[in-house]
């Protein structure tokens, strides 16, 4: 990993995941458009590159079109390039690497030309056994373009299909080999495919309009496009689209249930706020997590303040809990979205001052609870502490509405190795010294399963029992490979 690299990670804390889209207009309308729209809407979970691909199915089996980059969706796509993608049938993708370098040939989409036609893949999450799917493949002739585990599924999916009778069948015999987490969608020749792995880590849900139907990463992206939402893709399942019968969903292609490990992450952090996932509202969850704090780490205070965004809504919850005026403390430079340039140190040093500003009249002479989502490293909690302070406020009080990092996530976050992180082998206290403020409290774990209404989650990063065995080999993406 190039020094920049690493320094981005660094002072950006938790990343993005991934966002996938799926569109079928069953009227044989082009789906491009809204494919794009859908993407702006769930750029929020990645802002690396971008793609859509699309395919006509009144036309030729094996033709399919695409359009993928390095870049943000307003900035990869355009007028012209979107007109030239015709199709009734399409999917589309944002991305974020958790796994495999940040490069023009990760971008997906994947499409892959073989026998049986084309398949477009998209696919959010992170595979366990990626690097022995990949040997396996490898040995028996696969030669690959990419560095990620996203290749590999649509590798298996297609040697599965030349062995039985239809797309969803050879998705959910692929499915058997996968162990981690994944949502996918899948564009053959004549269906859209959803599938979500059993223990239904990363969200998806279904949507329709009109005669289309879409599946997206979070409901967000349905409420963009005017799409009404019909239901989540359930862990394990796999969900067919097609003409003749809507949304078909045979158990006999659907996987034994696990015990669900939701990552809860998606409520904390990388959901936007006007999003469901399986049933749970994110912005209630958040609220709660904030309602939370202030019953378990109350502190005398003149004002509550979030750092955007993910750190507003709980802030609110623990205004509203506590009784503490909710203010904004931070404007947030609205144009700062992906990675800018940092030649220097001294260009670093100032890159938390380029994204937040803190609004000096609100807070001088005020003791001010702040609350952001997590701490990482702590070097972005530090300097956003010491704005507070050289803005005039008398005492900054710090809560995270969720639980100390220890271990490293193998499923799709992008949190680091175990020294990497502030939390380990420190206590609270020492934590509360390192960041400089006057007072430090962390979500309770015990809090975690009330704030998801009970739903089950993956804790795996706050306690190191993790729902599959990690990794023997290292998959995470911290060195590019």
């Amino acid at each position: 990993m190039t020094e920049n690299s690493y320094t981005q990670r660094e002072e950006n804390g938790l990343k993005e995941e991934c966002g996938v889209f799926g569109m079928y207009d069953l009227d044989g309308k082009d789906v491009a458009g809204t494919i794009y729209y859908g993407l702006l809407a769930l750029q929020h979970r990645g802002q690396e590159s971008c793609g859509i691909a699309v395919s006509d199915t009144a036309g030729p089996k094996g033709k399919a079109s695409s359009v993928k980059d390095m870049g943000l969706v307003n900035e990869v796509f355009h007028a012209e390039n979107i007109g030239k993608l015709k199709g009734n049938i399409g999917v589309g993708h944002v991305r974020y690497s958790t796994a495999g370098s940040s490069t023009r040939e990760n971008a997906q989409p994947l499409v892959l030309n073989y026998v049986k036609g084309t398949l477009a893949l998209a696919h959010n999450g992170n595979l366990v056994n990626a690097p022995q799917l990949r040997r396996e493949l490898e040995y028996t002739g696969a030669i690959f373009q990419t560095t990620i585990d996203s290749e590999v599924i649509a590798y298996h999916i297609a040697r599965q299909r030349l062995e039985c009778g239809s797309a969803e069948e050879a998705v959910s015999r692929a499915m058997k080999k996968l162990q981690g987490a994944y949502s996918l969608v899948i564009m053959s020749p004549r269906k859209l495919i959803g599938a979500r792995d059993p223990y239904g880590f990363r969200p998806l849900c279904i949507g329709k309009r009109d005669n289309a139907y879409i599946l997206a990463s979070e409901t967000c992206a349905l409420d963009t496009v005017g799409a009404r939402f019909v239901r989540d893709v359930l862990p394990g399942e796999v969900v067919t689209i097609t003409p003749e019968k809507g949304i078909v969903s045979d158990t006999r292609l659907c996987l034994p249930e696990k015990e669900h490990a939701r990552c809860v992450f998606e409520y904390i952090y990388f959901s936007r706020p006007d999003s469901y996932f399986d049933g749970v509202s994110v912005y209630q969850a958040r609220l709660q997590a904030g309602r939370f704090l202030a019953m378990d780490s109350p502190a005398d205070a003149d004002l509550v303040v979030g750092v955007p965004e993910s750190g507003n809504c709980a802030a609110m919850g623990y205004s509203m809990q506590s009784g503490i005026p909710y203010g904004t403390a931070f404007v947030k430079n609205a144009y700062i979205g992906r990675t800018f340039i940092k030649p220097g140190q001294k260009t670093r040093e100032s890159s938390v001052q380029v994204k937040l500003n803190v609004l000096r009249d609100a807070v001088q002479g005020k003791r001010v609870i702040m609350i952001d989502d997590s701490i990482v490293r702590g070097t972005t909690s530090d300097r956003i502490v010491r704005m507070l302070r050289e803005a005039g406020a008398k005492e900054v009080h710090m809560r995270v509405s969720s639980p100390p990092f220890l271990w490293p996530c193998y499923f799709g976050t992008d949190v680091p190795a175990r020294d990497q992180l502030i939390a380990f082998n420190r206590s609270i206290e020492e934590i509360r010294a390192v960041i400089g403020a006057d007072s430090l409290g962390y979500l309770r774990i015990e809090r975690l399963a009330e704030m998801a209404e009970g739903l089950g989650i993956c804790k795996g990063c706050f306690t190191g029992k993790y729902p599959i065995a990690p990794p023997q080999e290292d998959i995470r993406g911290e060195f590019d490979r």
